[in-house]
């Protein structure tokens, strides 16, 4: 007796390679697949093998359709990392400097894996990301600049080609976006640090471009060491300003004290 081989169905093949795309980020989340019509020719399959395939992703909550207006990529591969983590940072500060400890463990690989193997068009976006910040911190814009700064990050993390770490830096940098926009206005109080960031993040680009993964490791770690160590000690000048208005602002008539 003969084993039959086993054919793949037309429309697991399709959901397999649209899976396939959300997980090396060439959809991301908030994306809307193309027209039924032409996803349907480009994978050279009839629409109702299409709507099958989709059908499989939305059922693991990885698309999701619109009355009338297309389907579109969730976040599920983030969220369950970042709805706990969101709220417990909220509540607990403390917790910023462990995110920025594991940013220096997570972006010093991204970027060394990154100078190892980018491709041209994963070049080709760092490129531009990086100037776009080199723009933003020309303005006084915080948002900005925080948001530059994380499609800085991210394409780093995207031409890492692990989509662990991929989907991993994506979450965190969503999870730590209002800090890093907190950091940001923090550093802008204190003199040289916007050009120091700057001079920072042309190392971690440079490296990656001229295909130095050490020397890439060593520019994003020293570059999350310097955001570390330069908020600490703004946050510490704060706490001591607080204290010193506290005591300015306390009634020391002598009717306090009887």
């Amino acid at each position: 007796m003969t084993n039959k081989v086993q054919v793949p169905r037309i429309s697991d093949a399709v959901a397999a390679s649209l899976e396939r795309r959300i997980l090396e980020g060439s959809l991301k989340p908030g994306d809307r697949l193309s027209p039924e019509r032409e996803l349907a020719a480009e994978f050279g399959v009839s629409r109702p093998s299409l709507r099958e395939a989709i059908q499989k992703l939305a059922s693991k909550g990885m698309v999701q359709s619109k009355q009338g207006g297309g389907t579109y990529v969730t976040d599920s591969l983030n969220s369950t990392f970042f709805d706990p983590w969101r709220d417990m940072l909220g509540n607990h500060p403390n917790l910023r400097e462990d995110m920025l400890e594991f940013r220096h463990m997570l972006e010093g690989q991204a970027a060394a894996w990154a100078a190892e193997r980018a491709t041209d068009a994963d070049l080709l976006l760092l490129e531009q990301t990086f100037n776009a910040l080199r723009d933003a911190f020309a303005s006084d814009d915080t948002e900005k600049r925080s948001a530059a700064d994380i499609a800085f990050h991210q394409a780093i993390g995207d031409a890492a080609h692990n989509a662990l770490l991929g989907h991993m830096s994506a979450a965190l940098l969503r999870l730590m976006h209002d800090n890093i926009r907190l950091n940001l206005g923090e550093l802008k109080s204190i003199p040289a640090a916007s050009s120091l960031l700057m001079r920072q993040h042309a190392a971690i680009f440079e490296a990656i471009r001229e295909r130095k993964p050490q020397a890439a490791r060593n520019a994003a770690e020293t570059h999350i060491d310097f955001v570390r160590e330069t908020l600490a000690q703004s946050l510490r000048s704060a706490a001591r300003r607080e204290t010193a208005e506290r005591r300015l602002n306390t009634d020391f008539s002598p009717s306090t004290f009887s």
